[in-house]
């Protein structure tokens, strides 16, 4: 398989499991009030985002050289790797002051069942989605794709850490929600 075609093949599923990933989490946070899934949502959204400016930096390095580019667009990939880095530091902002806001005024999770699927569902998306991603960074040695699958990688235990808070909160720890999204945030 070519190396372009490797490319859209990475970022198109990138930007498909992040909007699913949104969609979910989205529906799992109004479902159950959970500051962690809040803050995994927020993750995602990040990454969204950030998949969604990979697709474009990719498809962009990808168009042959012109008169006012003599060795191409290859510097598109290195930039939207900036900006990733760009978008995860301002979404764990977010997190902490949202987190340790509900640190002081924690309230009961409702439906914890429903928010522990909709996490171990999105951990096999994005381990999914890191296959497809790294195959691809063996053929293609892709600076976007790698940035988008080092913090796709992360997500794995941002999900995990997310499931222990909703179980911890279930069996009457009530601020392991906040904790762990402050966790969470300081990780990302």
């Amino acid at each position: 398989m070519d190396k372009g075609r490797q490319l859209r093949i990475a970022t198109y599923a990138s930007v498909a499991t992040a909007v699913a990933l949104v969609g979910m989490k989205l529906a799992a946070w109004l479902w159950t009030g959970s500051v962690s899934i809040l803050a995994s949502l927020v993750d995602s959204l990040m990454d969204s985002a950030a998949s969604a400016l990979n697709l474009l930096a990719v498809r962009y390095s990808l168009t042959p050289a012109d008169e006012e580019h003599r060795f191409g667009h290859g510097k598109a990939e290195p930039l939207a790797g900036l900006a990733q880095a760009a978008f995860i530091a301002g979404s764990a902002v977010f997190l902490i002051l949202h987190a340790v806001e509900r640190l002081r005024f924690p309230r009961v999770l409702q439906d914890v069942n429903i928010g522990v699927a909709v996490m171990v569902v999105s951990i096999v998306l994005t381990a999914l989605l890191l296959l497809i991603q790294r195959r691809a960074i063996r053929q293609t040695q892709s600076t976007a794709i790698r940035a988008d699958a080092l913090h796709y990688g992360t997500d794995l235990l941002t999900n995990l850490t997310v499931i222990i808070a909703l179980l911890l909160s279930k069996y009457g720890w009530a601020r392991a929600d906040s904790a762990m999204a402050i966790l969470v945030a300081a990780y990302i």
